[in-house]
């Protein structure tokens, strides 16, 4: 086992010595060249959930601001696949359902947990099912890379994606967006944040009403089988409190009025027909509260108290035989309540930073499984209940004046308790440590190189989708996580530049199984391997030009995954792409046009653990353009996946579906600022 990581550390250590030391050459030139270019701006993201600079926060991160997003049409977390490199998205063809993969790992959603977490303003989504945002009035999103247990908890065991709401900060602003596209794309977005109280007391309201016709035809019914229909609101009051208190209110909800899911059967000669008799539907929705407190005192202390309520009705039907009968269908109606409170205090001593935490949390969910097959209508319910407790800390201590280390610590304890209706209650526990050491070098002003070990943990649980796995529990799935980094800036510091390589063992993996039609379970893979190699950089050409770019090379295999007969030994992990990553180029004009043009790639995928389905890779390239036609109204215009290309996902489920790509997709919009 440890072998490999030596290896593949050798040949990052000499690719790293190369960069570096190529970087010192030119350090002088640079420093004392005449340039014409632009600096890059410093950006800001929560690592450890402190506030650092991105060039010198000790892990692999990137910031999307919410400009971008909305130029360019980005609407929903599946679309960022790509654009961060490594970050990609199990084929569901679900709204409102999202399984990440990060360097290798995810999560099946019948799990109940993610394998990177989802954090909406410090607010955590654990499962796959409202794991969303609606992306209206964001200020950036970040995502951090590697295990993030020691503070963030269970299912940050890859990786974080943090999404970041416009501050409530007393700059009253009030906008109007309205849109069209192709399949007779509607979108209207508002959004207003005013002060009520000057220097005491904000709002904000934001609001979008999405309607897009599908593009897979039903025969049966002489209609499209996938419209969509979403309606997003959100609304936060801050007060300040007194000087050093703050107060922030928020409530979110998201719902969706979808007909099918972007499904057909594995053996369709049609590409985008059915012919389904069997109603299929999704109308679930997704609704948050939380309450996010700060207190800072005279001394420097600050106390930070994050309560928060998750409420997600998942109820969908899907016809699974697309025929006329109505023979095969599938439903959920799932209903799903999480009640969390975080409390943290941080502070310095000395030269020192640090943070002690608390965490508590518990889940009350309905859970109803619906399966129509050859021998009739099976319904299976169940209520599941839980309870979770972590104490963490973290702090950051400077060794010399370049060398710093940073140790965090977890400990926690995870009750899950699941009673069907038709068979007798099972409970489980489970008590873990997750530890995390980085040692931080300052090369020189402008690069840094660390080197982390940290150990992640995503939540076990019980078997609930199918009666035949008799509600059998899977355990928590764990995993050594090592990692060498470097980041800093070249060519005058117009570019930013970060490599990472990692090595990680995961015992327990958990991996779906689905035997026979309409059986379905998670089991727990013995061991598996995951090592790859990250890079991100970003250039100012000029003024007006710039480039943006992300590299993930992975391989994740098993090393030992005996289930019954089937032996998985040397397979290849689902949904785990060896390489994806992007390329975007960008003009921000002094003339109020800008434009941008993105190349994102992957490839190609597992859909089982036989190995035996695939994905096939793909290239897409995505165009927007915006125009501020005056300080206060702007237009924008966006083409998706310009060439059309098609990349299904054909054997899904164990080769029982194909699961379609969306077509090109463009659009315009016009916004006001009032």
């Amino acid at each position: 086992m440890i072998r490999p990581l030596f290896s593949h550390a050798t040949l990052l250590a000499g690719a790293l010595a190369l960069t570096v030391t190529s970087a010192f050459a030119e350090e002088k030139t640079e420093k004392s060249a005449a340039d014409d270019g632009v600096l890059l701006p410093e950006l800001t993201i929560t690592a450890n959930k402190q506030e650092q600079t991105l060039s010198t926060a000790p892990v692999h991160a990137n910031v999307y601001g919410g400009e971008q997003l909305q130029d360019e049409d980005i609407y929903g977390l599946s679309q960022l696949e790509g654009k961060f490199a490594g970050l990609s998205f199990q084929p569901f063809g679900q709204s409102g359902i999202n399984s990440p993969v990060l360097r290798g790992l995810t999560a099946n959603f019948n799990a109940l947990s993610s394998s990177t977490l989802l954090m909406v303003d410090g607010v955590p989504t654990l499962t796959a099912q409202g794991y969303e945002s609606t992306l209206v009035d964001v200020d950036r999103i970040e995502i951090l890379r590697g295990p993030q247990s020691t503070v963030y908890g269970r299912n940050a065991e890859v990786g974080v994606i943090s999404v970041f709401s416009k501050d409530l900060d007393g700059e009253d602003k009030t906008r109007l967006g309205l849109g069209i596209g192709s399949r007779n794309k509607k979108v209207v977005q508002a959004s207003t944040s005013q002060t009520l109280i000057e220097d005491t007391l904000y709002a904000s309201l934001a609001g979008e009403f999405v309607e897009q016709d599908g593009f897979i035809d039903n025969r049966t019914t002489g209609k499209k089988a996938d419209d969509k229909e979403h309606q997003n609101l959100s609304a936060g009051v801050r007060w300040l409190m007194s000087e050093g208190t703050d107060i922030v209110v928020r409530y979110r909800r998201q719902s969706y009025d979808d007909g099918a899911m972007l499904w057909n059967s594995a053996s369709a000669t049609e590409r985008t027909t059915v012919a389904s008799g069997t109603d299929s539907y999704n109308t679930s929705v997704g609704q948050t509260f939380s309450i996010n407190a700060t207190h800072s005192t005279s001394s420097g202390l600050l106390f930070n108290s994050v309560t928060a309520y998750n409420d997600f009705q998942d109820e969908v039907q899907q016809d699974t035989d697309f025929s006329a009968a109505e023979i095969l269908y599938i439903g959920r109606d799932n209903h799903l309540r999480t009640l969390s409170q975080e409390f943290r205090l941080e502070g310095n001593l000395g030269d020192s930073q640090w943070l002690v935490g608390a965490y508590l949390e518990k889940q009350d969910h309905d859970l109803s499984t619906t399966s129509k097959n050859y021998f009739g209508l099976t319904t299976l319910d169940a209520g599941q209940a839980g309870n979770s407790y972590a104490l963490f800390t973290n702090w950051t201590v400077p060794l010399r004046s370049d060398v710093r280390l940073i140790a965090g610590l977890r400990g926690s304890r995870d009750e899950v308790t699941i009673t069907p209706t038709s068979s007798d209650e099972k409970s489980e526990t489970w008590t873990e440590l997750t530890p995390q050491l980085t040692l931080q070098y300052l090369i020189n002003p402008d690069h840094m190189a660390y080197a982390t070990y940290a150990e992640g943990m995503r939540a076990g649980g019980f078997n609930m989708v199918t009666a035949s796995a008799d509600y059998s529990s899977y355990d928590p799935e764990k995993n050594q996580s090592f990692e060498l980094g470097l980041k800093g800036k070249l060519l005058s510091q117009q570019l930013d530049y970060s490599l990472s390589a990692y090595y990680m063992n995961i015992d327990n993996m958990q991996v779906m199984q689905m035997p026979t039609a309409g059986v379905i379970y998670l089991t727990n893979a013995a061991e598996a391997t995951s090592e790859g190699v990250e890079a991100s950089l970003a250039y100012n050409f000029n003024d007006s030009w710039s480039m943006e770019t992300g590299l993930a090379w992975n391989k994740t295999r098993f090393d030992k995954f005996v289930d019954g007969s089937s032996n998985y030994t040397g397979n290849t992990n689902l949904f785990a792409p060896e390489i994806n990553g992007h390329a975007t180029f960008r003009y921000d004009g002094s003339n109020g046009l800008s434009a941008a043009a993105s190349l994102v790639a992957t490839g190609s995928v597992y859909l089982n653990a036989a190995n035996t389905y695939e994905q096939e890779g793909y290239k897409i390239i995505n165009l927007s353009s915006s125009y501020a036609m005056t300080d206060n109204i702007r237009t924008s215009a966006y083409v998706n996946n310009i060439e059309d290309r098609e990349y299904d996902a054909v054997g899904y489920q164990n080769g029982y579906v194909t699961v379609y790509s969306p077509p090109r997709e463009f659009g315009f919009k016009f916004t006001m600022d009032l």
